[in-house]
């Protein structure tokens, strides 16, 4: 201890590594240092007391942002086996004072590229200068002979259990010497900055002299009994004897923001990414493992993964995990390891108790290896007003965030899953994408919303910045969704606008988004546009109330929307190539179907005799005048066929259209005068998807049209047609395009051949089914469908052949 009183103690580590984490901690309780300084942004000195706290659970991360530039912000992570939180819990247990000593994040955020910051940072790089920076612990590897750094640097440090080696450095007492590691590692990385300078990162020359200014300073005030931790690289400079002003002069002229710095929960899995001080690590939750177990760390782990697999139906016996231990730790002396690593614990699993599957290596990284831990901050850190309404709406619905993704189905007529709804909608809406909606398994009504949960730190950030909106979510919310609609210029993204704030629940803020909605409609002339923008105003129409918000002014909106649309439709749809007509009929589906839940409730519909005879729009509902749109688009030649097929098939789905009227027109589109290419378009107007399909197989007439007229393409023409029926025919279920085929092959109009006798009596044919009814077939499912329908059996004469 001696030999270094002269002189503060620098222990380098590799951030987030539990072998480092463990060595420090081993050279503060010899040395005991009357101050401790930590790599970090000096604005946290403040709030370093909180690590304390006992609600404070790591990972956790040092958040610095700007407030009034939102898009400004980086983070410092620290997990349990991270060196910095370990040195910083034993300095408060202990009452030493603790200091930041890296750039102020005043400055690394005022410079664009903050030192400390997220993917893409300085830290990261980019170009020629990433491309000419040098990773330390690859050239040590390298030159230890080793093609893995991370293999080394386990090897060399995590994988000690007293952080000391298996070397063991004897003090003048005779005692084991934890700072021995570190003055080698000092050494080395001395070794390699005389050889490469800054390596090629630009801006450490600046981060070290201000954090050799930062530890003159502590000098000063306690002598030198002071730590400091801080990454290997940085060692050498801080040892360097340099002026006070020569450091000052290469901090003089820096730009500067005035940032806000807290702490935010930080999750496992944003560990494993290369963000923060720009070392990510790919196991997080090896490490650690590694960390807290007391001992036997493989034997552990094992047990681990095996209680993994026995929750996921996997069987796996004591016996399976003994024999993984044994193979990992063989595998391991077979390669010249001081403990068995991450990789021979992954092939003693894949062999013994994957039994030679890879199957549970995917669950075992993303549940074990990586991990979904979710750190947690006290109620007293630092937050912006929105954050701590944010936290109280979370406690008060409970809604709890969770790393790992979680699924939630809300019933909308309960008070709580309504609230729950409303902040999910509101937080998308400032751009803090909690939860994603997605389709309801249990059901499809209107009152039901499933969503899929997941919080990452990334939405600290956001909420934060949208912070500037207001100081509760809904306020924010109801200020962001104004600011929106007066600054977008589509009609559709304005209609969209109005669904999410009726789904958020956002009264205050419709009155402004239905006046820019009305006025954007009333100057928009494209058809387009405006078919584009009616669904998504419908919806809000049509499902408002369901959430208790008043649509009735959309609703005013959304019908001079459609009637527009009637107008204009018609004209639009004439002399269009291929991807017009494809655009046109996505349009013309969404509008039936956003006519069809607007005109709900109207009066009954017209017979299709009325509709045909009708020469001008009738007095009835909007669905009447869609109709006639419909019945001119699918008797006008200049229409394309895609379109005009598509129109017939939607008047006959709603009854609008007889099956005759529906024949004639199929038998006018497939003549031979019609172009095979326009033909082809029809069909796939009409028939496409399974309903089509269905249409097809129950309507024999139809079929036979389609049939008659495929047969009769001329062979020059039949390659060019042929692209579009395979598309048409492919989006069949595979049970709708072999009944087709068998109805094609037997013949769809009446060519099924004789009746045949079947249970001594006479049957008729059925077209494309075959000769008649197979009694004894029919006979065979009635016990089956008695149990299904819960009826007794009455006779003999039901099993014999009376069927009905």
């Amino acid at each position: 201890m001696n030999r270094r009183a002269d002189r503060p103690l620098l222990l380098g580590v590799r951030h987030h590594g539990p072998g480092s984490a463990r060595a420090v901690r081993a050279v503060l309780d010899r040395y005991a240092p009357r101050a401790l300084l930590v790599e970090g942004p000096p604005e946290a000195d403040a709030l370093v007391a909180l690590a304390a706290d006992e609600a404070m659970r790591p990972p956790v991360a040092l958040l610095a942002h700007v407030p009034a530039d939102p898009g400004r912000a980086a983070f410092w992570p620290l997990a349990e086996f991270s060196p910095e939180w370990v040195a910083i819990r034993w300095a408060l247990a202990r009452d030493v004072p603790v200091r930041f000593i890296d750039l102020p994040a005043a400055h690394s955020l005022a410079l664009g590229e903050a030192v400390s910051g997220e993917e893409g940072t300085a830290e990261t790089g980019h170009g020629r200068a990433a491309e000419a920076r040098i990773d330390p612990v690859a050239v040590l590897a390298g030159t230890a002979g080793y093609d893995d750094p991370e293999r080394w640097w386990e090897d060399v440090i995590e994988h000690r259990a007293d952080g000391s080696g298996d070397a063991r450095p004897q003090d003048a007492t005779g005692g084991t010497d934890p700072l021995a590691p570190f003055e080698a590692l000092a050494e080395a990385m001395g070794a390699l900055r005389e050889a490469y300078g800054d390596g090629g990162h630009d801006r450490d020359p600046v981060r070290e002299a201000h954090m050799r200014l930062r530890l003159r300073e502590a000098r000063r005030e306690y002598g030198e009994h002071v730590a400091v931790v801080c990454g290997a690289w940085h060692v050498p400079a801080l040892d360097l004897r340099t002026t006070v002003t020569a450091d000052r002069q290469l901090l003089k002229g820096l730009p500067k923001v005035k940032p806000e710095v807290t702490w935010v929960p930080w999750t496992h899995r944003r560990l494993s990414r290369r963000s923060g001080y720009g070392a990510g690590i790919s196991s997080p939750g090896w490490y650690g493992h590694l960390f807290g177990a007391p001992d036997r760390p493989i034997e552990r782990w094992m047990t681990k993964v095996a209680r993994l697999l026995r929750e996921e139906d996997y069987a796996v016996s004591s016996a399976h995990v003994i024999e993984a231990v044994r193979l990992a730790e063989a595998l391991a002396a077979l390669r010249g390891r001081p403990l068995a690593g991450l990789a021979e614990a992954g092939d003693a699993v894949r062999a013994v108790l994957g039994e030679g599957s890879d199957a549970p290596s995917a669950l075992i990284h993303d549940r074990l290896v990586v991990g979904d831990v979710l750190g947690r901050v006290p109620d007293g850190a630092p937050a912006v007003p929105l954050q701590r309404d944010l936290a109280r709406s979370q406690r008060s619905l409970r809604l709890k965030p969770e790393a790992a993704d979680r699924e939630l189905d809300l019933d909308l007529r309960k008070e709580t899953d309504a609230g729950r709804s409303r902040l999910l909608h509101r937080l998308r809406l400032l751009g803090v994408p909690w939860g994603e909606p997605v389709r309801a398994r249990a059901s499809t009504g209107t009152f039901r919303e499933s969503w899929r949960l997941r919080w990452e730190p990334e939405l600290s950030v956001r909420a934060a910045e949208a912070g500037v909106w207001g100081t509760t979510v809904e306020a924010a919310a109801t200020a962001k969704a104004r600011s929106d609609a007066l600054g977008t210029t589509a009609l559709a993204d304005v209609t969209a606008l109005a669904e999410r704030c009726l789904l958020a629940a956002l009264p205050d803020a419709l009155p402004v988004v239905v006046r820019v909605l009305s006025d954007r409609a009333a100057l928009d002339a494209d058809v387009r546009h405006l078919a584009q923008a009616l669904p998504a105003l419908v919806r809000s129409v049509r499902y408002g109330d369901v959430r208790g918000t008043g649509a009735a002014a959309l609703g005013e909106v959304a019908t001079g929307l459609a009637q527009r649309i009637f107008v204009g439709l018609p004209p639009a749809c004439t002399s269009l190539d291929a991807d017009g007509a494809e655009e046109m009929r996505r349009h013309l589906d969404a509008t039936h179907h956003a006519v069809g839940l607007l005109d709900e409730g109207s009066p009954a519909a017209v017979t299709p005799a009325a509709v045909a005879a009708a020469g001008a729009a009738p007095e009835g509902g909007l669905r009447d005048r869609w109709a006639l749109v419909l019945r001119k688009l699918a008797e006008r030649e200049a229409v394309p066929g895609l379109i005009r097929g598509r129109a017939v098939r939607l008047l006959l789905d709603d009854g609008r259209l007889a099956a005759e009227d529906a024949e004639r027109l199929m038998g006018l589109a497939l003549s031979p005068g019609s172009p095979p290419p326009e033909a082809a378009g029809w069909i796939e107007g009409f028939a496409g998807g399974d309903a089509g399909g269905l249409l097809l197989v129950h309507d024999e007439r139809l079929l036979a049209l389609v049939d008659g007229w495929l047969t009769h393409v001329p062979p020059d023409a039949f390659t060019d047609v042929l692209p579009l029926l395979r598309r048409t025919f492919a989006a069949y279920d595979d049970g709708v395009r072999r009944t087709l085929g068998e109805l094609i092959r037997r013949g769809p109009a009446g060519g099924a051949g004789p009746a045949g006798a079947r249970g001594g009596q006479e049957t008729a044919a059925i077209p494309g089914f075959g000769p008649g009814l197979d009694r004894d077939r029919a006979a065979a499912v009635l016990p089956t469908l008695r149990t299904l329908l819960g009826t007794e059996e009455t006779g003999t004469t039901e099993r014999t052949g009376v069927a009905g």
